[in-house]
């Protein structure tokens, strides 16, 4: 089994970091061959002005993901059934790809679109303005997920299990979490993984429990499961990832403004407001994130430290939280004890079987 997950996850490393590279490639040889420009100028000859843009977004999103579709079906389907792991058949994948395209789409237009509105009408300080705007935009995302994006992918109900629902909120009271309910989604339909989520903002706010966690863990260990998520709340960790994430969006913004003359010079643009200059700001974004997600991967792992030693400290489960993290480890094929180099870059949460010896010295 360990033979088995290692070979799992070195995969997925491995297809990740092509995934980045090849998603560089695309966008130098896009701009590199002049392509963005000959589009937009292709466009804006051939349709209304008021239509170019949507046109050129539409297009290029549809190019990319017709590129992108071989590794995203190899990793997200084959990659999946080979292992065992997903019982999705592929009438469904496609159906899920579709809507995720769709919502994706939706979500990407609204922030791009506002990105050049904002740039257009406050050419001084339009990174700031930008910045609050895509963090609130977030902050709505996080709100409506549970009650808008989530039952568009599984069917939602309430929790049937009324021991474990009273078990559940007596241990948010106990830890002052306001729940609106506990509910189970039909994970099984698509992945044998298992998976629980404390998810939503204020009034829609609650419990996501998969059937393949609710129906093969005792009440002890989903207890503890859930005790961890309830502990980022009272932490405050999800305020402060929040924070983390906004100056992040602030500051590559900010370099965005700082360095855009040079930058676009070399790809031989003369306005940063020009649609075909789009791919440059898509290589900002990916530079910026390869540059600071082992920063952000170190906080998320020091606050899942953090979250594990609340949990045991509330429910005294310790056996419960060895043994979840026994069975999630095999459940989902983790890699128990990675490299160095690839739990500093790829983990956001400490390896399984670090868990398990900061919990047995608990």
């Amino acid at each position: 089994m360990q033979d088995k997950a290692k070979n799992y996850s070195n995969i997925k490393y491995s297809l990740s970091i092509f995934g980045i590279v090849y998603t560089f490639i695309l966008l130098f040889l896009f701009l590199g061959f002049k392509l963005s420009s000959s589009l937009s100028l292709w466009l804006i000859s051939h349709i209304p002005n008021l239509f170019v843009f949507p046109a050129y977004l539409i297009l290029v999103f549809l190019g990319y993901y017709l590129l992108d579709l071989p590794l995203n079906f190899y990793q997200s389907y084959i990659l999946e059934h080979k292992f065992s792991l997903s019982t999705q058949s592929l009438k469904d994948w496609l159906k899920d790809q579709f809507k995720a395209g769709i919502i994706s789409a939706i979500i990407g237009f609204i922030l791009i679109a506002s990105f050049y509105f904002i740039l257009r009408n406050f050419p001084n300080k339009w990174w700031l303005v930008v910045s609050l705007f895509w963090i609130f935009v977030s902050v709505i995302l996080a709100k409506v997920m549970p009650i808008i994006i989530i039952p568009m992918f599984f069917k939602y109900k309430k929790l049937s299990d009324d021991l474990l629902r009273e078990r559940i909120m007596r241990l948010a009271e106990k830890m002052k979490v306001k729940l609106i309910d506990c509910f189970e989604i039909d994970f099984s339909k698509k992945t044998l993984k298992g998976n629980a989520a404390f998810v939503g903002m204020g009034n829609t706010r609650r419990v996501i429990l998969a059937d393949t966690l609710k129906d093969k863990y005792s009440h002890d260990e989903i207890e503890v499961i859930l005790a961890h998520e309830f502990a980022h709340y009272q932490l405050k960790h999800l305020l402060k990832l929040m924070a983390i994430n906004s100056f992040s969006t602030l500051a590559k913004f900010y370099l965005i403004f700082k360095t855009q003359g040079y930058v676009l010079n070399l790809f031989g643009f003369s306005s940063l407001s020009d649609i075909a200059a789009l791919p440059v700001i898509l290589i900002y974004f990916m530079l910026f994130g390869i540059i600071t997600q082992p920063l952000e991967a170190f906080i998320s792992r020091s606050f899942e430290r953090s979250a594990d030693s609340l949990a045991l400290e509330t429910t005294g489960l310790k056996s419960a939280f060895i043994s979840t993290m026994n069975k999630l480890g095999e459940q989902n094929l983790a890699d128990r004890s990675p490299h160095p180099i690839i739990k500093f870059f790829f983990f956001d949460h400490p390896p399984i079987d670090e868990r398990i010896k900061s919990a047995e010295l608990f």
